[in-house]
């Protein structure tokens, strides 16, 4: 219970990589809070789980955010552990891309993962110490043909790790990002959707063309971020900061 009394929370945390993540911070002994924009979903998920609050939350939208780490703090305390997960993604021709598609997907990837941290950061600088973990992806490491929008949000969101982990530097605050390649998550799926329609694939095929995009040619499981997550997390992993982690 490596994480015992540790407040943790996770955005975007009632599926696929963030319900992963709070599963195993929550086995590691941590209460949490997670956040999101479906209450069911968020339900369902915080009660199958221990020590567990659910907080609707539209992370691109500043008043929100700070409304729901209020909510979030009243009931456990200072957070210690924000897991950045929540994201968007979408697939289109960089010249049929519309601003506001572009808008969205950098509105909730990046600038939600700036509102959140700036709600956690001042508690951690007292007390010099906390991890943030920022769910980035492969696509921002290396541009990708037709998801520009999203490939620069990710590149953006690595950006940000690396300059507050310098920032942080001297404290006991580490600022880590973790990219995955495709990971077998519902926002996986919709993208094999998406290429079964437009290639005349079925969707097995399009699933296995998908899955070759990754190295070793298979899709991510998500509790292989998880585990990776909760490491960062851990007392002894705090010499690693300002990471951009591959899990592919």
């Amino acid at each position: 219970m490596s994480l015992q009394g540790q407040h943790a929370v996770v955005t975007g945390g009632g599926k696929g990589i963030g319900e992963s993540i709070a599963r195993k911070l929550s086995e590691q002994g941590a209460k949490l809070t997670l956040m999101g924009r479906n209450k069911d979903t968020l339900d369902a998920t915080v009660s199958s789980l221990q020590n567990a609050q659910a907080v609707v939350c539209d992370v691109s939208d500043e008043a929100k955010v700070q409304s729901a780490f209020v909510q979030a703090v009243e009931r456990f305390g200072n957070i210690s552990i924000l897991v950045n997960n929540a994201g968007i993604a979408d697939s289109a021709p960089f010249a049929k891309t519309t601003l506001e598609q572009f808008q969205k997907i950098m509105n909730i990837n990046v600038t939600g993962t700036f509102l959140c941290t700036r709600e956690v950061l001042p508690a951690m600088l007292d007390s010099k110490a906390g991890r943030i973990v920022n769910i980035a992806s492969t696509a921002g490491l290396e541009g990708s043909a037709y998801i520009a929008p999203y490939s620069a949000s990710k590149h953006a969101m690595i950006g940000l790790t690396k300059s507050l982990a310098m920032e942080t530097i001297g404290t006991s605050i580490t600022v880590n990002a973790v990219c995955p390649g495709y990971t077998d998550t519902e926002m996986a799926q919709l993208a094999v959707d998406t290429a079964a329609s437009k290639t005349g694939k079925s969707v097995d095929e399009a699933r296995a063309m998908i899955a070759k995009q990754n190295p070793q040619k298979r899709m991510i499981h998500p509790d292989e971020v998880a585990e990776m997550v909760a490491w960062l997390c851990e007392q002894n992993s705090s010499g690693i900061t300002g990471q951009a982690i591959m899990i592919a």
